[in-house]
């Protein structure tokens, strides 16, 4: 039975209720304070306790979706995705993996590359925010000393971390790999949150009185990147890569941004703002900004830009699967998509692990130095 079957939770279930009786009327049976009583009590509650705890688990998993089988719970499933171009003729590409290496620091830039973490200033959304820049080895060698580079917004998700981007999904060692294997073009890397305010999560709209953070992103952090790096001014020079909201995100802004960004990665991304507790009131009843950040509400009213993007799901254990799929169709002919489909895979590192070689090297492949 697989991990997000409603038989596996039900047994589950029926265990911790069986168990939880068994417990109040053996209880008094097992009352002694023979060493063998003791025991028997320790186990009782301890197998209670773990079948409720594996219960709620099963319940939050099928909910959000972190984990869609076994083999993807327990880190077993490895495969990479493989990228499908729903605009060319032979559409299957395999890519290669690659394993991990570490990318040094400090005084060797021009063998592995350099991180350096900064403050961006808004000046038109008024906004600061942190990021964590990774220059490539070619960035410092001197036959590239004039050349531009294209540059990537890679983006967390809500309530993720910017350091998560280089030590759980390790976006500068995959790069700085993909790179020296001539698989991908040298490319600077701007990791970030989505949430450039605090700990609201704006999905990256300019709300009405409130913070501007598409601005932020499409004009602050472009042009305070390009005049202190290396890095073209134009569309596309530029791509954006997120996974689940920073997805979202990267997915949107270029739809609604064609002139600032010419491509965008989705991982595990939705496609209409999400509304709750941690976001607020995003639209200020404003119902055409809400129609307007609908991504599939935008395929289908609004022309859609000369852009590419890739979007990513699972048949089994992502919630998005449906959407993909919608918007995968609704897009063809009208903007150059691809797209990778995992048999399974969960809303988790382990499954963006396996899209990030075959998403890096799509985007370098769409970005113009």
């Amino acid at each position: 039975m697989g991990l997000t079957s409603m038989a596996v939770l039900l047994l589950a279930i029926a265990a911790a209720v069986v168990l939880f009786a068994l417990t109040i009327w053996l209880w008094p049976r097992l009352g002694k304070k023979s060493i063998g009583a003791v025991l028997a009590r320790v186990g009782m509650l301890l197998a209670t306790q773990l079948t409720l705890f594996a219960a709620v688990g099963l319940w939050a998993n099928q909910s959000f979706g972190f984990y869609g089988s076994w083999a993807d719970l327990f880190g077993q499933v490895k495969e990479e995705g493989i990228v499908v171009d729903h605009s060319a003729a032979d559409n299957r590409v395999q890519v290669v993996g690659t394993q991990p290496v570490k990318v040094p620091r400090g005084n060797v830039p021009r063998a592995g590359g350099k991180i350096e973490k900064i403050n961006i200033a808004g000046i038109e959304s008024k906004i600061s925010g942190p990021a964590y820049v990774y220059l490539p080895p070619e960035y410092f060698q001197p036959e590239y000393a004039k050349k531009t580079f294209p540059a990537s917004v890679v983006l967390t998700g809500y309530p993720g971390t910017s350091e998560a981007l280089i030590k759980g999904l390790d976006y500068p060692v995959r790069a700085h790999k993909l790179a020296k294997a001539k698989k991908m073009q040298p490319t600077i890397l701007v990791m970030m949150r989505p949430s450039v305010v605090g700990q609201r999560d704006t999905e990256c709209i300019n709300i009405p009185n409130g913070p501007q953070a598409e601005t932020f992103f499409t004009k602050d952090l472009r042009k305070a990147i390009s005049q202190h790096y290396r890095v073209g001014d134009k569309a596309a020079n530029w791509g954006m890569i997120g996974n689940s909201t920073g997805g979202y995100c990267a997915l949107k802004i270029a739809m609604r941004n064609p002139d600032a960004f010419g491509a965008a990665a989705s991982l595990s991304g939705y496609y209409k703002a999400l509304q709750d507790p941690t976001t607020g009131d995003l639209f200020g009843g404003n119902k055409k900004l809400e129609k307007e950040n609908d991504v599939l509400w935008r395929l289908k009213n609004v022309p859609t830009p000369p852009i590419s993007v890739l979007v990513t799901t699972s048949k089994q254990g992502e919630h998005n699967y449906k959407d993909t799929m919608k918007f995968i169709e609704a897009a063809k002919g009208s903007a150059r998509v691809s797209s990778i489909v995992l048999d399974s895979g969960g809303h988790n590192f382990n499954t963006w692990r396996r899209e990030l070689n075959p998403t890096l090297q799509w985007m370098a492949g769409r970005l113009q130095a």
